[in-house]
């Protein structure tokens, strides 16, 4: 049978959520940002609870391989603590709440402060039980090992517990190293860390998106290798140590992609210090990220709509028209196919889950047509041809 993987992006409004779903079956989200308001009928978001649990009934599950975390800002976990299952306490448990059998965080979910009064902010809640999993020892991966996150909580833990300070290095996993736990051999993926830095975690104290997790995700189909850049709300800054750094130990097949994440909600801050009138001129190092594009390839923006209008091209928030019209002067440069924005497929009104599959044969996106799943491939059809819907099977 072909090796099928799928790649899910789902319409939560300027917020990010996607799931990984592998051949074999394995599932990794990234994110989780569910907002109540979705809950109503005239709400163009998704419920993304409902959504992901009746995905998970229709597989016979009620747990996720790999829960990821970016980073800790509330359009990256609004609602994860009353969906999900966590261990540190009994009443974040039962009650048809999802497992996670491990947990991926940023080690600056770890550091960061949490004043009195939001000791009960789900930022908190996800920190008390991303520390629980490390003191267990198990159930949990933690990207980068700052020396903050040493001096401040775990040398000391640990010592509480009897235990030496090395205790815990094999749940740490740093820039520039594969995760383990998968391969291109056993699951027909494997994720390689680009960010977070040690320096990120220990400069400063706002310790979100400039510590935010970033990867490439290669997955393996018959043989076939394709990459999926996925991005939290990162800034051109980082995204410029990135490319320095995997060029120097000689990674740069790690800045490859067929499908790109855009950072932030398409913010231009991503790309640039400066927006640009009508576009923003990228960074010569976010340049040469976006070059790196394959023929065929997409890019995502996880954003509210973004139409060409005066407004669009006044607005301070994200999403940014300039920065869309980059990542389509990009797109081009590298013959990409589409830059897909979430919350506009197949309208506006009523977005649906962004999907796309990665066989041998490409990265697909799978299309709704007319109420028709359909399938537009990674190669354009011939001239003089109409594409025509092709049935998911």
């Amino acid at each position: 049978m072909a090796q099928t993987h799928k790649i899910v992006f789902y319409p939560v409004g300027n917020g990010d959520t996607c799931q990984i779903i592998l051949a074999g079956g394995r599932r990794i989200l990234f994110d989780y940002c569910h907002r109540r308001v979705a809950e109503n009928d005239d709400d163009p978001r998704i419920d993304l609870k409902k959504q992901l649990k009746d995905e998970l009934k229709a597989a016979d599950r009620d747990d996720l391989d790999v829960v990821a975390f970016t980073h800790a800002d509330t359009d990256h976990i609004a609602g994860s603590t009353d969906f999900l299952e966590l261990r540190h306490a009994a009443k974040y448990q039962g009650d048809g709440r999802i497992k996670m059998q491990e947990l991926w965080v940023p080690a600056a979910l770890l550091i960061e402060e949490v004043e009195r009064d939001k000791l009960s902010s789900e930022f908190a809640i996800l920190r008390r039980e991303a520390r629980y999993r490390v003191l267990e020892g198990k159930g949990i991966k933690v990207f980068s090992k700052p020396k903050r996150l040493m001096d401040e909580w775990l040398r000391q833990a640990l010592k509480d517990r009897g235990e030496s300070e090395t205790a815990r290095d094999h749940l740490f996993v740093d820039a520039g190293t594969l995760v383990d736990g998968f391969s291109l051999a056993v699951d027909g993926a494997e994720f390689f860390c680009h960010s977070p830095f040690i320096k990120h975690c220990d400069q400063g104290d706002d310790l979100r998106n400039e510590a935010a997790l970033i990867f490439n995700v290669r997955l393996r189909a018959d043989g076939a290798d394709f990459d999926f850049l996925q991005i939290g709300d990162s800034t051109w800054e980082v995204l410029e140590d990135i490319v320095s750094i995997t060029k120097t130990h000689k990674n740069e097949d790690r800045l490859k992609w067929n499908l790109l994440n855009i950072p932030h909600h398409c913010s231009y801050l991503a790309l640039s210090d400066e927006k640009g009138k009508q576009e923003t001129e990228p960074k010569p190092l976010v340049k040469e990220l976006l070059l790196h594009g394959k023929k065929d390839a997409y890019l995502v923006s996880s954003s509210d709509p973004i139409p060409d209008s005066k407004d669009m091209y006044e607005a301070d928030q994200p999403p940014h028209i300039q920065a869309k019209n980059a990542y389509e002067t990009y797109r081009k440069k590298v013959q990409g196919r589409r830059v897909v924005v979430t919350m506009e497929e197949p309208n506006a009104s009523k977005p649906e889950p962004l999907m796309f599959e990665v066989s041998v044969g490409g990265v697909a996106w799978i299309k709704a047509i007319s109420g028709a799943p359909a399938v537009l491939g990674s190669k354009p059809p011939r001239a003089g041809l109409e594409s025509r819907p092709i049935r998911a099977g």
